[in-house]
Formats: C-alpha cells, structure tokens, sequence
C-alpha cells in the first residue's frame, strides 16, 4: 500500500498541513474519520446509490480484492458505516463527519492524475437546516485569491449536485463536488426523516498541487531529497531543475474495451514515476485495417489498433535515450494484446 501523505502516523507532510486548515475552517467541529481502504462493494457503491450497472463498478476500473471486496475508490465509501453508527448514536443534533486518506482507482496519465489520489468527504448530517456553501468556501479557502465557481452535476448520492471549480492558468479545474445527501442514502443508513445532510468530496492532491505551486503530481511522494525537504511546509514550491520530456510513440492491438484509464494504469504500474502522460492519438478497428497491418501487429477480430503517445519525463533527472527506449519497449510489451 502506499504511503498516506494525510496521515501523520506515517509521516509529515504538507498534505496534513493544508487538510488542518481546511478542518480548523469548517463551521462544526468535525469527527476525522479514518479506515481501512479495503471495504465492501455495498458500501462503496450500492449504499451510495450507484446503479448495479454503473460502468464504474467494471473491473477495468475499480481494484477487487475478493468476491465483494474491493479497495474504496472513493472516501465516500467510509460515509454509509458512519451513517449507520450515528443512526443508532443518542443524543446527537448537528454531526460534521470528515473522512480522509488514500482511495484507488484506474486513472489517465498525465500529470494532475495519479491511481491512487488523496481525497476528502465532508458529511455534515444535520436536523437543522445547514448550508452547502460554507463547506465550499473551507475548501477552496486554502486556495488565497483563488477565483471559484460552482457549475451542476450528478452523483449517486446527491440530490442538487454541484461541480467545484478553480481558474488555473485561464482554465478552470475541478477540485471538489458536492450536494444534498440522497434521501435515499438516508433512509438506506437507518436515519430519521427528519434529519437532512450535506456531502461534499475534495481532491487533496489536486488542492495541494495549487497551493505549492507544484506542477506534477509525482512531485508529492518523490523521496529526492531537494523535493521531499519541500513537501513538509505550504511555501511555494521551488523547481529542483528543468528536465527535457521525451517523446515515444507505439501501435499495439487492444480489446476494443481498453480505454485511456485502463491503458494508464497498466503503463503506470510497469514505468513508474518515468510516465507523464499517455495520450491514445489513434483507434482503428482490426476490421479497417489493410491484411499486412493485421499481420504486422498479429492482431485478433475484435480487437484495435490503437495509437499510443509516450511522454517521458524522470521528476528529478534527465532520461537518456537508452532509458526512453527501454521504457518504450517495456510499455509495448505490457500493453500489446496481438500475437
């Protein structure tokens, strides 16, 4: 399992600096909730409300352990149990429940992504009336200046459910969702009708990216110690030195189900921290292809060509070519499902 930068039993981190500010921000107390990443499907998704049909379910992108057992792909998955506990707890009127640490999933490739995120639930469960907009701006708080808005979305478990964005370089970037937690999730944990809640579900990583500056993903659990020495504090980062990307592009036949997500996260298991991106440029169905590309690739029917583009790039140090050719080879021979 990697390392829990939110953690501080597994070690400082800015990471735990910036979610403190966010937690000392919130208009309630909060209970830090922390568990085990393995959990069951019932609570990662069908307490949630995902359909049992939901392509996010697929084994192409959620990691199963067992027969119904999977590791969380979202901290949302700690929420049902903690529902359930509170709807048999007496006495309580107004429960902000903070829920943080490591999820998993199949992720693109590129340098705001990573397989394995650290993400953020706020739950304020209530039976006052509370406002969304309050955990919105403890979040996006920790971003000073930083322009926001709030654009509609769907979720399972959410009822008016909002997309949270933030204005980076004349683009806007998603770092949170939020909503009005489903009567249905309500009723499903045991609680009251009466009782009303908030849910809202922030990137961590993407949050801490921002407020350093830091312009990889890869650069928050690097062990370099001129980069490691800068994630113990919020200053802005500092670049360490400029490395040159190299570029690799290679044609591998696929299932026709292979997508970017599946495809990354089988290459960011063999190259590590040596891939920035994976780009699909291209995706031709065997069926289209002329007999001698067939032959060349030693593809099956059902399959496709797809079109790969490389961006390799070490975090700390220059690739050699000879290292881009290796790493190179190795993607082929991890992704190419052709004869």
């Amino acid at each position: 399992m990697p390392r829990d930068l939110s953690d501080p039993a597994q070690g400082p981190h800015a990471m735990q600096l910036l979610l403190d500010e966010i937690l000392t921000a919130l208009p309630v107390e909060p209970r830090v909730l922390r568990a085990d990443p393995e959990v069951g499907v019932e609570d990662n998704y069908t307490n949630l409300g995902y359909p049992p049909d939901a392509v996010t379910r697929d084994a192409r992108y959620t990691r199963y352990t067992g027969p119904g057992r999977v590791l969380r792909s979202h901290t949302s998955a700690m929420a049902p149990p903690a529902l359930r506990a509170l709807a048999a707890e007496p006495g309580w009127d107004d429960v902000l429940l903070a829920c943080v640490g490591v999820v998993y999933r199949r992720d693109a490739v590129d340098r705001v992504h990573t397989g394995t995120p650290h993400q953020l639930d706020l739950w304020r469960i209530s039976r006052h009336r509370a406002d969304l907009d309050e955990l919105v701006e403890a979040v996006v708080g920790v971003l000073p200046g930083a322009r926001h808005r709030a654009v509609p979305a769907r979720h399972p478990y959410t009822e008016r459910g909002r997309q949270v964005d933030v204005l980076v370089d004349g683009q806007w970037l998603e770092v949170a969702e939020c909503g009005l937690v489903a009567r249905h999730v309500l009723r499903r944990a045991g609680l009251a009708d009466d009782v009303r809640g908030l849910a809202l579900g922030a990137g961590l990583d993407r949050l801490l990216m921002l407020r350093k500056g830091v312009p990889d993903i890869r650069l928050l659990r690097s062990e370099e110690p001129r980069v490691a020495a800068q994630m113990l504090d919020l200053a802005p980062y500092r670049p360490v030195s400029r490395h040159p990307p190299i570029t690799r592009d290679i044609s591998v036949a696929v299932s026709a189900q292979a997508d970017a997500e599946t495809i990354g996260d089988v290459l960011r298991g063999v190259l590590g921290d040596l891939v920035e991106e994976v780009e699909v440029l291209g995706r031709t169905p065997v069926a289209d292809l002329p007999p001698a590309a067939v032959a060349r690739l030693g593809a099956r029917p059902g399959q496709v060509n797809a079109l790969l583009r490389l961006v390799l790039r070490h975090p700390t140090r220059t690739l050699t070519d000879e290292e881009a050719n290796a790493a190179r080879d190795a993607a082929y021979a991890a992704v190419h499902e052709g004869g």
